[in-house]
């Protein structure tokens, strides 16, 4: 899973990606001219992978993982800001979901009090207006197409799709709140609308401001999910010990990291949950979206596994650590053979078979 952080300049957003990843990001970097962005990749804790790797003592345990990209800042400025499009517009397009970080505290190199509910307007307006200018410039082209008498199948869904989208855009509205059906939806997955991807807001405040701030959350949440951090303040958590950080932890009513609370919202957000797979080699989590069946979900550890598909062995975890071993579950007549077309649910732990 790829997070992109997007935001304006001195929003904090560095500073909440040195929270999140507990590395030590230079949070002036983007003043300059800098499109390269920061990335940092963090472990998923999940006491269930814990739990099945003391019970199988596996020689590899594998976690599955978040990698946040921190993207360059953006200015504000329409006449300069070219993070939409260009080399930044590439790197945003790699992202899974964004989040938008918006501040939430005085900010003395503005001297402007801070508006987050303005500033994410702003935002989503400059990604709509972006996405409207490829829209627009790929209907362009599939017209031109047409003139040369080139009409097929695809191509006419393809049309169809970016009509729906343009009118949406012009309507001051995200794509990701437009409904394509599936084949629409496949003949313009390849632009990558950043408009069309998940999105939510994350509320940067300092410690006074921290947990006082409804107005501005209950607005936002209108629209978006919202989640607030105290960016500075938990940061400089990841340079206290663990006993230490939890007693400040308290005193701002914090009860878990904020790369925990991130990781939740996020799988939230995005639909997704883990399924397992066990042995004496290794022990792992992987990520797979809610609705997924038994072949997206072999897919995921490797495609052969998905084109040769025969079985699922399935188990739950719930039923394994109920039972205490795998020979029980078998016993119990709680052991499983799927097929294709099984709905993967959040905990079961699968063995594939098949033949390629």
């Amino acid at each position: 899973m790829k997070i992109g952080l997007i935001g304006l300049q001195n929003s904090g957003k560095t500073t909440i990606f040195n929270t999140l990843t507990g590395l030590d990001a230079e949070v002036t970097s983007y003043s300059s001219q800098k499109i390269e962005p920061n990335h940092g990749i963090v472990q998923v804790e999940d006491e269930r992978v814990e739990k099945l790797s003391e019970m199988y003592n596996p020689k590899k345990t594998i976690f599955a993982t978040i990698e946040y990209i921190d993207f360059v800042g953006l200015t504000g400025n329409k006449a300069k800001n070219d993070s939409f499009s260009g080399t930044g517009m590439g790197l945003v397009k790699t992202a899974d979901a964004l989040a938008l970080v918006v501040r939430n505290f005085d900010d003395p190199t503005s001297g402007d009090a801070p508006n987050p509910v303005t500033d994410v307007d702003s935002i989503e307006s400059d990604m709509i207006i972006s996405d409207l200018i490829i829209a627009e410039k790929r209907l362009e082209k599939v017209e031109l197409s047409k003139k040369r008498g080139i009409k097929d199948t695809l191509l006419q869904i393809e049309e169809k799709a970016l009509l729906k989208i343009i009118a949406h855009l012009e309507d001051s509205n995200a794509i990701r709140t437009l409904s394509l059906a599936s084949d629409e939806e496949k003949a313009v997955r390849g632009f990558q609308f950043i408009t069309q991807k998940p999105l939510m807001i994350i509320l940067n405040s300092d410690e006074d401001n921290f947990g006082n701030s409804e107005p501005a959350i209950n607005e936002l949440q209108k629209t978006y999910k919202v989640i607030e951090f105290a960016g500075t303040f938990e940061m400089e958590l990841n340079n206290l010990d663990k006993d230490e950080a939890a007693e400040f932890m308290q005193d701002m009513n914090i009860s878990e990291s904020a790369k925990d609370r991130l990781t939740k919202f996020s799988y939230e957000l995005l639909g997704y949950c883990s399924f397992f797979t066990v042995g004496e080699d290794e022990v792992r989590a992987w990520t797979i979206t809610k609705g997924d069946d038994a072949v997206e979900a072999a897919g995921k550890i490797h495609t052969d596994l998905a084109r040769g598909f025969i079985r699922a062995e399935c188990f739950s975890y719930d039923d394994l650590l109920q039972c205490g071993s795998e020979k029980v579950v078998r016993e119990k007549g709680l052991f499983r053979l799927e097929g294709k077309k099984y709905i993967v649910q959040d905990g079961d732990i699968l063995n594939i078979r098949f033949s390629v």
